[in-house]
């Protein structure tokens, strides 16, 4: 919601152009790291070396250790928010203005579109998130130093597939998840980044009629 009043100001609503919508997208998503990275560093090392949730964070309460992994999250979660949250709309936009006869409702256009979203949110965030993994699980840096000297570690044992293991099920669940979140935006409530509602027929459809 703040993001797209500071896109669009205070003027007329309007629906957000393509590249605004993604901007919005990869923004919050960017936000949402300085909170979900830390998180995810503690569930990493509770899950590797077991402790008390207090016990965890005393063990990474320096400011190296607490934000490791950080930019991997953060460009992770910038591409996987701009998936889930404005791919959809925007393919499902264009699918009904582009090809009205095939895709004569929200409901046909959904499904190419949670599979688009998803492959976008998976197939590019996952080299990050398998990254970031890697940089959190190993905080005292015995293996995995920066985020680049990871990516060469994980190139050079099994170049370009080491970034995307388990990516096939990822991106099942993603394009449940996309899938499930475009319906309940075009059910319930209008999308953060479409104040007009996107049940109603886009205008182009209704011109052409």
């Amino acid at each position: 919601g703040a993001l797209k009043k500071l896109v669009i100001g205070d003027g007329e609503a309007r629906r957000l152009k393509a590249w605004e919508e993604m901007a919005c997208g990869i923004g919050a998503g960017t936000i949402s790291a300085t909170v979900g990275s830390p998180l995810e560093l503690i569930m990493i090392q509770q899950q590797r070396k077991g402790g008390n949730t207090i016990q965890t964070i005393k063990n990474i309460a320096s400011p190296s250790t607490a934000t490791r992994g950080f930019v991997g999250a953060a460009v992770r979660e910038a591409l996987w928010t701009c998936g889930y949250l404005s791919i959809p709309p925007i393919v499902r936009t264009t699918l009904r203005e582009q090809y009205p006869e095939t895709f004569d409702s929200d409901q046909k256009a959904r499904v190419p579109a949670a599979l688009l979203g998803g492959l976008f949110a998976c197939y590019l965030t996952h080299p990050f998130d398998t990254i970031k993994t890697c940089m959190q699980g190993d905080i005292e840096r015995k293996t995995f130093g920066t985020l680049t000297d990871t990516a060469k570690i994980l190139f050079k044992e099994g170049s370009i597939p080491a970034f995307y293991r388990g990516a096939t099920f990822c991106y099942g669940r993603m394009v449940i998840a996309v899938g499930m979140l475009d319906f309940l935006q075009l059910s319930t409530v209008a999308s953060p980044t479409h104040p007009i509602p996107l049940n109603s027929t886009p205008k182009s459809i209704k011109n052409k009629g």
